[in-house]
């Protein structure tokens, strides 16, 4: 059981249990908890913890937890806060950008399901393929560090940008490495740094719904450009640059979400040229360069090392090859541009805590890390090709147009209805099997939120990272089985 599920599972029995107490009335000791219930310390930990934020119990350090006073049954006045419905959208006459923010599309992905649901929305290693032990010993070093608990560099620690400057590769040096706070906010900082409000930016489509939300919560106009099983496809990049006048195109040219399609050799130098005949940036998103399967070969070395004119302003992240929370990335740039990327990193965050900044050059300079990243890589191909091998005899109707090599999820195309198969899911179709599919006890996410138009078709995105293992893949694609014919039924 994933620890969160016990987590949940306890804080409910607790509960329901805190009847039997009255206000102020001390509850079993964790050590009593954890014998009864037969949890980890953690979990009694985490469990209390949880029931405290709801303000049902009071936890006192050396004393125990006791059950909260109870509250006022007559509710506090609610207030009228209509006056926000005017104050939110009054822009002003000459400010034409949308202030509203949609973070559905990054909720997707990031809401844990209910225990029991089979986790294939997740966007995260499940927490067996994480390096929880390496990154405990690592962050306990790291607070034993001369100066751990000091203030860093602005930048950055120089050993950690030396680093991330040396998977970067070509040119780039530690002067131009920034470290941030996670890919999220690396791409947050690159989109303000680099485009006007109201200005469009060209994006891959479909791409991270997560970089949509980012582009339009800065008052930025996301234009697609179609990929295929090549990457980007730079006629098409080309004729957008003419059209709109953009200066930033943002991609993923390895392992790309959702697609898992790898830039073509062939096609990398084209973008770099026709960017810097617009006179505009590529911001480049390697966010899973660490995610390879072990069957992949050799990886193309980022665009950042093939550009000597300060055409990419390179994304980095440590994050997606350890845990959600372990937030260490980095922004690579050259020439002027990379001064405005350091301004506004210091404005936003100030900097990277140190502690987590030294827990990073602890992990990745440890004979632990290489053995964690042969183990995720060999995990990740058995994964991949146990729910490729699923989908294939379980549904056989949805169309898997390409099957990555790195990367921890599948892109389906729904039936539509034409060639060789009546099933469809027709509009809406997306959302109807999803909420099938959480009926039947499988989160999936749907392929609406990956597209900034009107999408070609519709699309499923199936993570195989974030669950158990293949037996826990093989459940889910049977539920999702399921599902589908649940809708395929109801329709007429």
């Amino acid at each position: 059981m994933h620890e969160r599920s016990s987590v949940a599972d306890l804080a409910d029995k607790l509960r329901r249990e805190l009847d039997r107490y009255s206000p102020g009335g001390k509850l079993p000791s964790s050590r009593a908890l954890v014998d009864r219930f037969r949890v980890s310390p953690v979990t009694v930990s985490r469990a209390l913890a949880q029931l405290a934020a709801e303000g049902l119990v009071v936890t006192r350090p050396g004393a125990g937890a006791f059950r909260a006073a109870r509250r006022p049954s007559a509710a506090a006045p609610a207030g009228d806060t209509s006056w926000q419905e005017v104050a939110l959208s009054a822009d002003g006459a000459a400010d034409l950008v949308p202030r509203s923010v949609d973070a559905s599309g990054v909720l997707v992905s990031l809401a844990a399901p209910s225990p029991g649901v089979v986790e294939f929305n997740g966007g995260y290693l499940h927490p067996s393929l994480q390096p929880e032990r390496a990154m405990a010993a690592a962050l306990s070093r790291a607070g034993r560090r001369p100066g751990a608990w000091g203030r860093p560099p602005m930048e950055g620690l120089p050993e950690l940008r030396e680093w991330f400057a040396r998977g970067i590769g070509g040119a780039i040096t530690a002067a131009e490495v920034l470290v941030t706070a996670g890919g999220q906010s690396a791409l947050a900082i690159a989109l303000r740094a680099l485009a006007p409000p109201g200005a469009p930016v060209l994006v891959e489509s479909p791409t991270y719904p997560g970089m949509l939300a980012i582009a339009r919560a800065a008052g930025l106009r996301p234009v697609p450009v179609p990929v295929d099983a090549d990457g980007v496809r730079p006629a098409l990049l080309a004729d957008a640059f003419r059209a709109t006048g953009a200066r930033v195109f943002v991609c993923q040219p390895l392992f790309q979400n959702p697609t898992g399609a790898v830039l073509a050799p062939e096609r990398r130098g084209e973008v770099l040229r026709i960017a810097r005949a617009a006179g505009a940036f590529v911001v480049e998103d390697d966010f899973v360069r660490r995610l390879v399967h072990d069957d992949s070969g050799p990886l193309p070395a980022p665009l950042a090392a093939d550009d000597p004119d300060g055409v990419v302003v390179h994304v980095g992240s440590l994050t997606k090859a350890t845990s959600p929370s372990f937030r260490v990335s980095v922004l690579a740039a050259r020439g002027p541009v990379l001064e405005r990327l350091r301004a506004i990193q210091v404005v936003d965050t100030f900097f990277v805590p140190r502690p987590l900044q030294e827990a990073a050059l602890e992990l990745v300079g440890s004979p632990a890390w290489p053995r964690h990243l042969r183990s995720v890589s060999t995990e990740l191909k058995a994964r991949r090709d146990a729910m490729t091998s699923a989908l294939r005899l379980h549904l056989p109707e949805f169309a898997l147009p390409h099957i990555p090599s790195g990367g921890y999820h599948l892109w389906l195309r729904l039936p539509d209805g034409t060639g060789d198969t009546a099933r469809s899911f027709g509009p809406g179709g997306e959302a109807a099997l999803t909420a099938a599919a959480l009926r039947a006890g499988v989160a999936i996410t749907p392929g609406r939120p990956y597209f900034s138009a009107e999408p070609p078709a519709a699309h499923l995105r199936l993570s195989f990272a974030a669950v158990a293992g293949t037996g826990e893949i093989a459940e889910g694609v049977r539920r999702l089985r399921t599902a589908c014919a649940q809708v395929w039924d109801a329709r007429p």
